[in-house]
């Protein structure tokens, strides 16, 4: 007899092949119909993660769910994956896409809702089945969330099957769908990426976050605290694409710290600060899962800190961008460090020092109206996604002011040991075959490519 892991692969790959020559009408009308189903039930989906994993904030999942959802089937829309895609005569090539077969997708417990449709939807419209691995303290909810999506399959008459899940998942079962799928998508802690990366299976995951914003002297300083703010305590901070650090240029400090506080930031004093770090990092290394994601008034009472009525963050000033001073690194907590720069050169610098540290080809951002800071800001950082005047967990993963695709797996290139720097989107989910055709030879003279070089050299 199959194990469960086997079993559910045959099952998907049964699926698969029933869609793979499907028309893109069809594709389309069953990708729709289960994003359609998930949508739907976005409350229920939304209050479940909640009581299964204890974290975030039941508004922000819900609202996540259906801007994940409907984002993902807008940049779908039209879009071709079935037949030939693309055709080339000048170059004699056409190019027909084709589907990579069964996907292992794993999946956080930070964002255990919106995660699932964000990459399922683009599985299906290129004719793929899929496998959740959830995280242990979210399989009821991605249970949900897959049966909400396979309802949008029933009533279309796709098979059931090209969406499942490991419903009692554990490291062991993770490692073994890794090792046996045809694809892996890795959503989670640097661990688990690792470890899709070290299974013999081509995989794209994700690296650490750690977003570092600058304000500089032109940024309209209300507008920016409000959108820090947004990006800090969606969801209570449970994206890695939240903001980690704030540097700000010293001649707009003292007001911009005004403006955050106006925002409900709580500044902590330095004794504030220290309790705050032992709560935080209880043994000088590890952050505690204890207030990942948890509300700015358990925080600051596990810390023993008495906040204000208001208060909707905490901030930090920051002393020291090594590994002396944890501050500097990912919280996925409401908590927002500061920090001071003479210079917009000398702030350039720290996002590069402090994602060095960690967060390295992830995201960072900037409020500014200077179009030269944001040209130097993206020539000089090792960031995958720069976000300008925009919260950074609203923009990152695309939003709907912004052309960033909707996801919520963000590559971070070989700075974040991953082998893309972009959102993972549909066209990630396809293989493509490349037909050509002989054309007229197209062959340059040595003149027209060596001849620059043997003017300056010589022949």
């Amino acid at each position: 007899m199959k194990n469960y892991i086997d079993q559910l692969i045959e099952k998907a790959h049964k699926a698969q092949e029933i869609i793979e020559y499907w028309s893109q009408e069809k594709v389309d009308e069953m990708v729709v119909a289960a994003g359609w189903e998930t949508y739907k039930r976005s409350e229920e989906i939304a209050h479940l993660a909640i009581e299964e994993s204890s974290m975030g904030i039941y508004e922000h999942k819900l609202l996540k769910h259906q801007k994940k959802t409907l984002g993902v089937l807008r940049d779908l829309q039209g879009v071709k994956t079935t037949g030939v895609i693309e055709e080339d005569p000048e170059k004699g090539l056409i190019k027909i896409a084709k589907p990579v077969g069964v996907i292992g997708a794993l999946t956080p417990v930070t964002n255990c809702e919106a995660t699932l449709p964000a990459k399922a939807l683009p599985a299906l419209k290129c004719r793929n089945a899929i496998i959740f691995a959830p995280h242990p303290r979210a399989k009821k909810t991605a249970v949900l969330v897959t049966e909400s999506m396979r309802e949008g399959l029933k009533k279309v008459g796709a098979p059931l099957n090209l969406i499942q899940t490991i419903e009692e998942p554990s490291i062991e079962l993770a490692k073994e769908l890794m090792n046996k799928v045809d694809l892996v998508v890795a959503t989670g802690g640097g661990p688990m990426v690792k470890s899709a990366y070290s299974s013999g299976t081509p995989a794209y995951g994700v690296g650490a976050g750690n977003a570092v914003v600058i304000v500089d002297e032109t940024a309209d300083l209300h507008g920016a605290a409000e959108k820090i703010f947004q990006g800090k305590t969606f969801d209570n901070a449970t994206s890695c694409s939240s903001e980690n650090s704030v540097i700000l240029i010293e001649s707009i400090y003292r007001k911009m710290i005004a403006n955050l506080q106006k925002q409900g930031g709580y500044l902590c004093n330095s004794e504030e600060r220290e309790k705050l770090k032992n709560v935080m990092w209880p043994d000088g290394k590890h952050l505690s899962k204890s207030i990942v994601a948890q509300p700015v008034r358990k925080i600051a009472s596990m810390a023993g800190i008495n906040i204000l009525e208001d208060t909707t963050f905490l901030m930090v000033i920051g002393e020291e961008i090594s590994d002396a001073d944890p501050f500097c690194k990912e919280k996925l907590s409401l908590v927002l460090t500061i920090w001071k720069s003479e210079t917009f050169n000398e702030a350039v610098g720290m996002v590069e020092a402090i994602t060095d540290l960690n967060g390295r080809g992830h995201s960072c951002g900037i409020h500014t109206t200077n179009e030269d800071h944001i040209l130097e800001l993206g020539v000089r950082v090792k960031a995958s996604r720069i976000m300008v005047n925009q919260p950074q967990s609203y923009g990152n993963s695309g939003n709907y002011n912004n052309g960033m695709p909707f996801t919520l797996t963000l590559g971070c290139g070989t700075w974040g040991g991953n082998i893309t720097t972009e959102n993972i989107h549909w066209k990630h989910f396809l293989n493509v075959t490349w037909i050509s055709k002989p054309i007229e030879p197209v062959k340059p003279s040595k003149e027209e490519i060596f001849g620059e070089i043997w003017d300056r050299f010589g022949k």
